[in-house]
């Protein structure tokens, strides 16, 4: 029995060493291909530029490059592609030479950026006209390990945006050069939360434990919203004292703020209570349940719509413990998403 169980142990080590090793040339060839792009961009740009009619020119070298690239590699070379490479080379160029010039008063180099997602990743951030805010969601799609379906996922959801509203001009200058830095309670909130993912219609009429079920079922798109660092605890997590008994509704922790993080599911327009109500969780939590060497306890009232008013009077005017935010359950339009964050 002992052997058997030896042998398992020995067979799952192999298993898993062959398992990284193809994890690796995968993210190798990756990388070969997109620098390959990159170089391929580079080529289409310069010999277009050598043109006599530019525009003709260039329009006829990508039609016959992309039919003998086509010839000799077959699928992934329609002019469309190869045009797409040429845009890649100078998104990226022209990325590099405003970061160079903000650092160097000396010309510039153009050199090949460290590409660290695949091509089907830039397919999508190329598309961001933005720079600040295609950087954002590079370097978070690298820190994040995000697939291409959450890259754009969270660009239709407008994260860059939502982040940034409630930022001043060097914690948005940080947004693009370090992605999401979490250094205190309020860098973790977003306002609004896009639930999409659970599959509710906007105007349900759900109960709030429904709504609590949907979210645990989709845990891992729930914990990509909330974003770094977030591990889940507990659903319906009871306290009590003098014969009372309470249950917060969803608590989790966060690593990086090393805070546990409670919220609270409402339907409708916040109420004042409900505020209380998180005020009174989030006080046991910090004398009853964290350690020492574990920061304060954060609150996070998710509502369907709320009063700023009446979420800025019922706090206490110091607080950096416990907040108010929306959450859509259908992604909005982007119009209807600037309309929800602005409050125009």
């Amino acid at each position: 029995m002992t052997n058997k169980i030896s042998n398992r142990d020995f067979h799952s080590q192999i298993v898993e060493l062959l398992k990284n090793a193809r994890q690796r040339v995968v993210q190798a060839v990756n990388h070969t291909m997109v620098l390959t792009y990159f170089e391929i961009g580079r080529m289409i740009v310069e010999e277009q530029q050598n043109g006599k009619d530019r525009a003709e020119y260039g329009k006829e070298l990508i039609k016959e490059l992309s039919t003998t690239l086509t010839k000799e590699f077959g699928k992934g070379f329609s002019q469309r592609n190869v045009e797409q490479m040429r845009k890649f080379y100078l998104t990226y160029t022209k990325t590099q030479t405003l970061s160079a010039e903000s650092k160097s008063s000396n010309k510039p180099q153009t050199l090949p950026a460290d590409f660290k997602l695949s091509w089907s990743h830039y397919l999508t951030l190329i598309r961001i006209e933005d720079v600040a805010e295609r950087s954002f969601y590079e370097i978070e799609s690298v820190k994040n390990n995000w697939s291409v379906r959450e890259l754009q996922r969270q660009y239709d959801s407008a994260l860059y945006t939502r982040l940034a509203i409630s930022r001043d001009k060097d914690k948005l200058k940080e947004l693009s050069e370090k992605g999401l830095v979490l250094q205190e309670p309020k860098d973790a909130i977003k306002d609004p939360y896009i639930l999409e993912f659970i599959g509710l219609p906007e105007k349900s009429a759900y109960s709030e434990s429904q709504l609590e079920e949907e979210l645990i079922n989709k845990l891992e798109h729930f914990l990509l919203e909330l974003g770094n660092g977030f591990t889940f605890v507990a659903r319906q997590k009871r306290i009590s004292f003098d014969d009372k008994h309470f249950r917060v509704d969803l608590v989790f922790y966060n690593r990086i703020l090393k805070s546990f993080v409670l919220i609270d599911l409402k339907i409708g327009e916040i109420k004042h209570q409900d505020i209380g109500q998180m005020q009174m969780y989030v006080n046991y939590y910090d004398r009853e349940i964290k350690l020492e060497d574990e920061n304060k306890t954060i609150g996070i009232v998710l509502c369907q719509n709320k009063s700023e008013s009446v979420v800025e009077y019922t706090l206490p005017e110091d607080n950096k413990q416990i907040f108010a935010s929306k959450y859509k359950t259908v992604l909005p339009s982007k119009e209807e998403l600037k309309s929800i964050i602005t409050g125009e």
